[in-house]
């Protein structure tokens, strides 16, 4: 069965790309049910649908889990997603400045991509290439210049900089990954690829 989290990171995935889902012929053939997003779930509780018991709440979670497993295996075959570890990472093919990705990775459910390891670099890097456009990273300048950190402040423990990178020492507090996979400190008003995490 699918834990609360990873049902969550699906469904803020399947948020992300509804517009594109919607148009696809696959929506006809594969429809995905309305859920309206709540904060937290309880065990045996699902947002959106009506409290039931025993065999008709298990019977309806192996069919949302056919359904998510479904519309995941489409989305891979389509190059929507990528999976490393526990994350799920997503595009909607869209560019935005950094705000704008910040806040369209949010409405989703999700967050910008941070890389924490060469694997999800990897992953984010697959839509780089694809899409042969940079993306802006969960990553930005501390009040010290030249020293980065996560959005929430954690401290980076991995990094993929650009020889002679970071090089903007207080001028640019973004961090985009160029289609090599590495780093830049850039400044945060660009159009880069919209790339989230769940």
């Amino acid at each position: 069965m699918l834990s609360p989290q990873f049902f969550h990171k699906i469904l803020g995935v399947a948020l992300l790309l509804l517009p594109y889902y919607a148009q696809s012929k696959l929506a006809r053939s594969l429809p995905v049910p309305y859920f309206r997003p709540e904060k937290g779930i309880a065990e045996g509780y699902i947002p959106g649908l009506p409290s039931l018991a025993g065999n008709e709440m298990e019977d309806i979670i192996l069919q949302l889990e056919d359904r998510i497993s479904k519309l995941e295996g489409v989305l891979h075959l389509q190059g929507k997603i990528k999976v490393s570890g526990g994350k799920v990472f997503a595009t909607n093919e869209k560019t935005g400045d950094f705000q704008a990705t910040v806040k369209k990775c949010e409405e989703a459910g999700g967050c910008i991509a941070a890389p924490r390891n060469a694997d999800e670099n990897d992953a984010i890097l697959y839509f780089l290439k694809k899409f042969n456009n940079y993306a802006y990273l969960g990553i930005k300048e501390s009040p010290v210049p030249g020293k980065f950190l996560f959005l929430n402040g954690a401290e980076l423990s991995y990094t993929n900089w650009y020889s002679g990178e970071p090089a903007g020492k207080g001028q640019e507090q973004c961090v985009e990954m160029y289609t090599d996979g590495t780093w830049n400190d850039r400044s945060c008003g660009y159009n880069r690829l919209i790339v989230c995490q769940f």
